[in-house]
Parts: structure tokens; C-alpha cells; sequence
């Protein structure tokens, strides 16, 4: 049944979609569960990263795991974060795309990148230093082949992709950056520039511009899509945001920056405030909304899902 939406004006917001990541990592029948209750809730996407090695929160194959969400869910958009081309062949990542996009009957949207771990590139025998070259023909080499074009081969004969993508003439396409170079790559591409969730507002505003002055240098137009990845928690009980911030705080992957300047943290009305914010400063078009956090229950991140899916209504005009 599709939620009632609320008539509470907040103009501002009114393009804004809200996406979400899974709050648990798991097995695909624990992401397949999530993406139908992000579904249920009528968010936008479900994303999932792209890492390897580790440990079992690794996701080395974030299109597989997609499929298994694709298989129990029929309207909820599916995205990577970070689909690494540099280490896959361009031809073989074109048709796991396709696939994707014909089995979820045209719900994907790519997001793609190139890696920043350069173990990683040593094992799948990259030389990091290339990536961006490698990036760049792979990128182009897959769009030839999601057109239809014949793609030459080594020995001199063509291959044609089948079948090719149901969206045509390619699902989006996003590009994770972290860096100048980076940022002016994604710019060169004309490709909206999905924001890393670490990043504090001050040095988005400061990535954005980079981006915008590489798209105008390039001839390529700004795109329309501006999306951000955030961590986020909704909760209106105190005690409970404070372990929370407390816990993002002490985490070893944490920003060196104040908790607040980097994830969205509060009471429903100060997330919604916040969210207005990031609209108002960067433009936000899509928000990807982090749910895993340390220290947190499912039951609790749960709620905070449901509440961020109030929050959205409350701000649709």
C-alpha cells in the first residue's frame, strides 16, 4: 500500500530523493530482506558498495548481490556505489550490467569507479598507477558495447553484446570521486559526482565546484543529478544519539573532522533540518542514506529507516 503523503510544505526539497545502504551486512537472503523493507518504505535505490578482502562485511560482487535483491522486490531502484572497472574486463562488466538491467527490468543505476587500495590492484594485477587510463577506456569500450556497436578484438575479429541494456542507451551512470583528480575526471565525463559520505560539507562545497569547472572546461554540460552519501540516524531518544555519536566518534575509520560536520545524527525534526541544509548549500538531488552504524541494534536502525521515510513525506509538496 503506498504511504499517504504529507501536505507540511517544504518547497526546497520537493526534487529530493532519499535512498538508503543496508543497515546489516549479511548474506544475500539478509540484503534481499533489506532492499524489500527499504521497498516497503518507498525509498528511491538501494546501494551497495564495493570492497574486497578482509573479512565477511567484504562485497566483492555487488551486481550478484543486487540480483538477489532484484529477485524479491519490483520497484525500488538498485545502485552501486562503486563498480571498479579498472579491474574488470570491459566486455565481461558490460554484460553483468545488462543483465542486471534486464533482470530488474531496467531498475539499475551504475555507480563506478576506480579504487583507491592499491593491494587490491596488486592482486587482480593492475598497476595502480594507470587506474584512471584503465577507468577511462573501460568506460568507453562498455558504452560502445551497450550501443551495439562491434567491439574489436585482439585477433582482429568483433564480438556484439547480448543482450543489451533495457534502459538505452545505458543504465546511469554515476561516478564516485575522492580527490582533485578524481573530481576533474568524473567533470572531463560530463557524469554526476556521487559524494563520498566522509567528507565534510565545507570540503564538498569546495569538490563541487572542482567538478563543475572540470565539466565547464570540458565543454560537457552540469548535470541535473547531484547526489551525496551521508551516514544517518534518526532516533528521539538522547541517550541513545549520544551513544551513537559516540561510537562514530571512536570508530576506527572516523573522520577526523567533529562527528556533526560529516553524518546526520538527531530528532527527526533536526535530521530534517539538516537534510534542508545540505539541499539549500550543495544542491542535493539524492541522498544515500548509510544506516550501519556501531553500537546499534537492527530493531533501532530499523526505526530510524521508518522515521527518515517520514521525513521524506513530511517534506514532499
Amino acid at each position: 500500500m503506498a504511504r499517504q503523503r504529507s501536505s507540511r510544505s517544504w518547497s526546497v526539497l520537493t526534487q529530493l530523493e532519499i535512498a538508503v545502504t543496508p543497515w546489516r551486512l549479511g548474506n544475500a537472503a539478509s540484503l534481499a530482506e533489506q532492499g524489500e523493507f527499504a521497498e516497503q518504505l518507498e525509498f528511491h535505490s538501494f546501494w551497495l558498495p564495493e570492497n574486497h578482502f578482509g573479512d565477511n562485511r567484504s562485497i566483492p560482487s555487488p551486481l550478484t548481490l543486487l540480483a538477489a535483491v532484484a529477485a524479491r522486490t519490483s520497484r525500488i531502484r538498485l545502485g552501486s556505489t562503486s563498480y571498479l572497472l579498472p579491474i574488470r574486463h570491459p566486455i565481461q562488466a558490460a554484460e553483468e550490467v545488462a543483465v542486471l538491467d534486464h533482470l530488474s527490468e531496467g531498475r539499475v543505476i551504475l555507480g563506478i569507479g576506480r579504487g583507491i587500495d592499491p593491494n587490491m590492484f596488486h592482486a587482480f594485477g593492475v598497476n595502480p598507477k594507470r587506474k584512471r587510463s584503465i577507468f577511462n577506456d573501460h568506460l568507453s569500450t562498455m558504452k560502445r558495447a551497450w550501443a551495439g556497436e562491434p567491439i574489436e578484438l585482439e585477433n582482429g575479429e568483433t564480438v556484439t553484446l547480448a543482450p543489451l541494456p533495457t534502459q538505452q542507451p545505458h543504465p546511469e551512470l554515476w561516478v564516485a570521486a575522492f580527490g582533485p583528480l578524481a573530481l576533474k575526471q568524473a567533470g572531463r565525463l560530463g557524469l554526476p559526482y556521487l559524494a563520498s559520505p566522509g567528507e565534510t560539507v565545507d570540503k564538498l562545497t569546495v569538490n563541487y565546484g572542482l567538478f563543475k569547472e572540470a565539466c565547464v572546461e570540458a565543454g560537457q554540460p552540469i548535470p541535473d543529478i547531484t547526489p551525496v552519501m551521508r551516514t544517518l540516524f534518526v532516533s528521539d531518544s538522547n541517550t541513545t544519539l549520544n551513544t551513537v555519536r559516540r561510537a562514530l566518534a571512536a570508530s576506527p575509520s572516523r573522520e577526523p573532522a567533529a562527528v556533526e560536520d560529516w553524518a546526520i545524527i538527531g530528532s527527526k525534526t533536526e535530521v530534517a533540518d539538516q537534510i534542508q541544509g545540505l539541499r539549500e548549500k550543495l544542491g542535493v538531488t539524492h541522498l544515500v542514506a548509510r544506516g550501519r552504524l556501531p553500537d546499534v541494534d537492527t530493531p533501532s536502525l530499523m526505526t530510524s529507516l521508518e522515521a527518515l521515510a517520514e521525513i521524506r513525506d513530511s517534506m514532499l509538496v
